[in-house]
C-alpha cells in the first residue's frame, strides 16, 4: 500500500464528552474520554476492522470520522481535505462521499416513512434525483441489496431485522459513496442472517470499489471480512496489522487476551491452547489510568507503564503496537 492509495487519514483524533453540573449555570466538572488520541490510515478499496470491548470508543470513532460528532481535537483527512475544518454546505457536499450503516436496524429507520422515502431521502437532500428518476433509483438500489422493489411502499415495521439492515445498506449506497462506516451492522441480527449481510457487503465492495471501516465485536467475522485489523481499548489503539499477521502473531497483551477467547472449531486444538483471563474490570473512561490505559489489567505491566504513555510505533512492516514491552 502506498501513501497515494490512502483514502482516509486519522491524525491524533480526540473526542471527549463534557460532564457538567448545575441547573441554571452549568460548569464542566469532567469529561468522558471516549476517543483519546488515535491515528491510522484507511486505504482505497480495503476493509479496516476495528475491534474492542463494549464502551471502548469504536462507535464514537466512526461517528467522529464522518463528523456526526465534531472532534475535540485532531484531524480527519479525506484524501487531502481536512473534514474537521469544514462546515455547512462544504461539509454536506463531502458527506456524499461518506456514509454510515448503523448498528440497530430498528432504531435507525424512521417508522413514519416508507422504505422508498427512507432510501430516496439522501437523493432529495443532495438534489441528485426527484420524482420518477428518484423512484427508478430507489427500485434499483433495493434490487442491489436483494429486496423486491415492490417493497418501496411498505413501512419498516413490516420487515425482519435482516431486511431492515438491507434497507439501511441501500440508503448508504444511494449517493454512491467511496467510504462506508459499518457500525456493528450485524451485531443486532440473528446468526443465520449475519453471514447474508456480510456477503452482501463484500459483493457490493467488489462491485463499487467501496472502502469500509468495519466496527464489530465478532473477531471471527472481522477476520473473514477485513484486510487489516485495529484493536481498541479504553479510547486508545493497542495494535494494528494485516489480518493474518495480527491473528497469527499478536504482540500486545490485550490483543493476545482477546484472541485467546475466540472459539476454535477443533476440540484437540482448543484443549491445548492457553486461555488468558484478564483480572478486574475495564476502568472508567471518565478517569482512565495514567500512562498505559491497559496497565491495571495487564499481566506484564511494570512501574514505567504507569508513568509513560506507550508510543504508537511500527515494530514490523505494517504492524503497529502501543506497548513498552512488545517485541
Amino acid at each position: 500500500m502506498t501513501e497515494d492509495n490512502v483514502l482516509l487519514r486519522v491524525d491524533h483524533l480526540v473526542k471527549h464528552f463534557p460532564i457538567t453540573q448545575g441547573i441554571i449555570v452549568q460548569r464542566q466538572v469532567g469529561a468522558v474520554r471516549a476517543v483519546d488520541d488515535i491515528s491510522f490510515d484507511i486505504h482505497n478499496g480495503e476493509t479496516l476492522g476495528l475491534v474492542g470491548e463494549s464502551g471502548c470508543g469504536k462507535s464514537t470513532t466512526g461517528r467522529t470520522i464522518i463528523q456526526l460528532y465534531r472532534p475535540t481535537s485532531g484531524h480527519v483527512y479525506y484524501k487531502d481535505v481536512d473534514l474537521v475544518t469544514l462546515k455547512g454546505s462544504a461539509l454536506r457536499r463531502m458527506r456524499r462521499k461518506m456514509q454510515m450503516i448503523f448498528q440497530d436496524p430498528y432504531a435507525s429507520l424512521n417508522p413514519r416513512m416508507t422504505v422508498g422515502e427512507i432510501v430516496g431521502e439522501p437523493l432529495v437532500i443532495h438534489g441528485v434525483a426527484h420524482g420518477k428518476d428518484m423512484q427508478d433509483r430507489v427500485s434499483h438500489l433495493l434490487e442491489q441489496v436483494g429486496l423486491n422493489p415492490a417493497f418501496a411502499n411498505r413501512y419498516p415495521h413490516e420487515f425482519s431485522g435482516g431486511q431492515r439492515q438491507r434497507i439501511g445498506v441501500a440508503r448508504a449506497l444511494a449517493l454512491q459513496p467511496e467510504l462506508i462506516v459499518c457500525d456493528e451492522p450485524i451485531s443486532a441480527l440473528d446468526v443465520s442472517i449475519q453471514a447474508q449481510v456480510v456477503n452482501l457487503l463484500e459483493d457490493l465492495q467488489d462491485q463499487f470499489n467501496l472502502t469500509y471501516l468495519f466496527i464489530a465485536h465478532d473477531l471471527s467475522m472481522v477476520r473473514h471480512i477485513s484486510d487489516r485489523v485495529a484493536v481498541m481499548y479504553l479510547g486508545m489503539l493497542c495494535e494494528m496489522a494485516t489480518r493474518d499477521e495480527l491473528y497469527d502473531n499478536p504482540l500486545h497483551p490485550y490483543t493476545q487476551a482477546l484472541l485467546s477467547a475466540v472459539p476454535i472449531p477443533d476440540p484437540m486444538a482448543e484443549e491445548k491452547r492457553h486461555r488468558i483471563i484478564l483480572e478486574g474490570d475495564v476502568p472508567s473512561p471518565v478517569n482512565p489510568p495514567s500512562g498505559c490505559h491497559f496497565r491495571t489489567r495487564c499481566p506484564i505491566a511494570q512501574a514505567t507503564c504507569a508513568e509513560v504513555t506507550p508510543e504508537w510505533r511500527e515494530l514490523r512492516p505494517g504492524h503497529f503496537v502501543a506497548c513498552h514491552f512488545a517485541q
